[in-house]
């Protein structure tokens, strides 16, 4: 590739010649190529003019801060109006020096702007077209003959891009789209095929190496009938990512292709988030977030840098997590305003001294201890950690005059049977106690939601571990069932409910109907290539202490409300007695510190069982 300023000086060059012949083939096609002596002279002289004026205009509408290859139709459009300008602009300045004896001709200007537009346009789309079309020893099929699903946006991107870059690997032979009135139509000369219900026949008559759904809106259902049709004829199937996964770069879409995962075929729509009300309230804000290096707080920090806080100040106790987040943001998201902390959420000195420097207007609290059995074998770190450091930060945050906090909790605060869904329950408290009283500006909320596929220790990267080993992949129950969302999701959740709430109220998204962990992982199984119970064989070992069967999003003593997310529900109770939480937190403390792990255990229990409701109503989120 020629370097970007010997690439430009080629391209003015070009550009020069063609502006000169422009010229001079509209006074031969003007006077049916017999100039007239007056003219025939002024044509060679009148040229100079012409190409500086022209030239000065081309570059100042930005004809050559691209590569010609890469032309799209904006850009054409773009240069056809830079054309229109430069040939006005020449023409009026070659009528007023008026260097013929006679007046430039109209006739002349006129073509000589058609034939200029053309002559533009045409080098420009010839270009593209010589570096797309395969030389002759590329007409035979190079890398893996691929069926594409999905004729929209992303699939002609994807299209266009294994075309024009070889060395994806890719050649496409078909499009399968479900638009009837596409088929047989071509996206960048390949055909479509026929819609997903043919893609049976589709599939044995054409044969590919690989299926690509090329659809990123697509639903889990969709997918799941596709996955199943390929698996029939054995063909392999990638994907490209969701729509909160794909990079905003349209260059390296198809870079992004990936195998199917499971996370692609659970059977529910993807949740749409407000990207505008998001960023009116965290861009220029210092936005602080905890528990930044874990799978939530990660995907959290991402998505707020795209809204360009002022800064982005990441808390978290593990020192690599926290050192990969970091990086990430500064070497791969050029975002460089992200400073990382390294505490504990319990520390109340070091806390403080964090909020008191960066003085943070947004909190997201997403450090939490999260596994449930290993926090029923150390139920005292749950506490310490979950109940405790959520009130060391919620204090810190009213006390620096935080304008929202924003709790990540769990289904299992829902009537808990476990210690970390009780300590989550007691979390979920103390931000209903903070939002609903007057004296504090702090707007707290909590965001509720279920398992997240992908998160570290989830039964996701369990089964796939075992799976990769060869089995046996371990169920607790037959009839267990979890509801089921993708951490990009989850965070998006999060942020959003940081849009619209404010009174201690929590926010609950609409997950669809729960997932059977049976059915899991033998989809999983089967996503692998193997078959369940033939190939890998699943072992039933009992339900673990504390765990249910099936998971609740919202109790029977929350009112459930509408909010303007069509996808999140706003559920409300009376909140818990401020003093009395206080006075019960502070014997948990002091429990804590001394090690006195039944005692602990028990009072955690009872506060869950008969908490003191207060009988003020929740405060509106609707303040500002």
């Amino acid at each position: 590739m020629l370097p970007v300023n010997r690439h430009r000086l080629w391209q003015l060059a070009a550009d020069a010649g063609l502006i000169a012949l422009a010229w001079w083939l509209a006074f031969q096609l003007r006077f049916d190529f017999d100039v007239p002596a007056n003219f025939r002279d002024g044509v060679w002289t009148t040229v100079g003019i012409v190409v500086a004026i022209k030239l000065a205009v081309f570059v100042a509408f930005g004809f050559y801060n691209r590569w010609w290859r890469y032309v799209s139709t904006k850009d054409m459009w773009r240069a056809a109006l830079g054309v229109v300008v430069a040939s006005v602009i020449a023409a009026n300045a070659i009528y007023f020096l008026d260097p013929f004896e006679r007046r430039l001709p109209r006739g002349v200007a006129l073509i000589d702007g058609v034939m200029l537009l053309g002559l533009i346009a045409g080098t420009r789309l010839a270009a593209r077209s010589i570096f797309e079309r395969p030389s002759a020893s590329r007409l035979v099929a190079r890398g893996k003959e691929v069926i594409v699903v999905g004729a929209g946006d992303a699939g002609q991107l994807v299209i266009r891009e294994m075309q024009r870059s070889r060395q994806l690997g890719y050649t496409p032979i078909g499009i399968v789209d479900d638009d009837p009135r596409k088929k047989n139509l071509r996206v960048h000369g390949v055909r479509v095929l026929g819609t997903s219900d043919e893609l049976p026949h589709i599939l044995r008559d054409n044969r590919p190496d690989e299926l690509l759904i090329a659809i990123p809106s697509a639903s889990g259902e969709s997918r799941q009938r596709i996955v199943e049709v390929a698996r029939r004829e054995s063909v392999p199937v990638k994907t490209l990512p969701g729509l909160y996964e794909l990079i905003a770069d349209e260059e390296n879409l198809a870079a992004q292709i990936r195998p199917i995962q499971v996370e692609d075929v659970l059977g529910r729509e993807p949740v749409e988030v407000d990207l505008e009300a998001i960023s009116s309230y965290l861009a220029g804000e210092t936005v602080l977030v905890t528990g930044a290096g874990g799978s939530i707080g990660s995907e959290l920090c991402r998505q707020i840098a795209r809204a360009r806080p002022t800064r982005l100040i990441l808390v978290d106790q593990g020192e690599t997590p926290l050192f990969e987040i970091e990086r990430e943001l500064v070497d791969e998201r050029e975002f460089t305003a992200s400073i990382p902390v390294l505490a504990d959420v319990g520390n109340r000195t070091k806390m403080r001294q964090v909020f008191d420097r960066y003085r943070p207007g947004v909190v997201f609290h997403a450090a939490a201890y999260k596994h449930v059995p290993l926090m029923e074998a150390n139920p005292l770190e749950s506490i310490r950690n979950n109940v405790l450091g959520t009130k060391v930060v919620a204090d810190a945050a009213v006390e620096f005059g935080a304008k929202r906090f924003v709790l990540i909790s769990t289904d299992k605060a829902l009537n808990p049977k476990a210690v970390y869904g009780q300590c989550k329950a007691l979390c979920e408290w103390v931000a209903e106690a903070y939002g609903c009283r007057e004296d504090i500006e702090t707007r707290f909320m909590a965001v509720r939601f279920g398992n997240v596929l992908g998160s570290a220790g989830s039964v996701i990267t369990i089964f796939r571990r075992q799976i990769a080993k060869g089995g046996p992949v371990t169920i607790t129950h037959p009839e267990m069932t979890r509801y089921f969302m993708t951490i990009p999701e989850a965070s998006s959740l999060v942020v959003q409910a940081g849009a619209i709430g404010g009174g201690g109220e929590i926010f609950v998204l609409d997950m669809g109907d729960p997932v059977g962990i049976l059915d899991l992982a033998r989809d999983m199984i089967r996503l692998s290539g193997r078959e369940p119970e033939r190939d890998i064989p699943i072992q039933f070992i009992g339900v673990r202490a504390g765990e249910k069967l099936h998971e609740e999003l919202w109790g029977p003593d929350e009112e459930i409300a509408e909010t303007s997310h069509p996808k999140i529900r706003r559920a409300r109770r009376a909140p818990v007695e401020a003093s009395w939480l206080d006075d019960e937190l502070a014997v948990l403390a002091r429990l804590v510190e001394e090690g006195e792990t039944l005692e602990a255990v028990s009072r955690l229990s009872m506060m869950v069982r008969a908490p003191q409701r207060a009988d003020v109503p929740q405060r509106t989120s609707a303040r500002t």
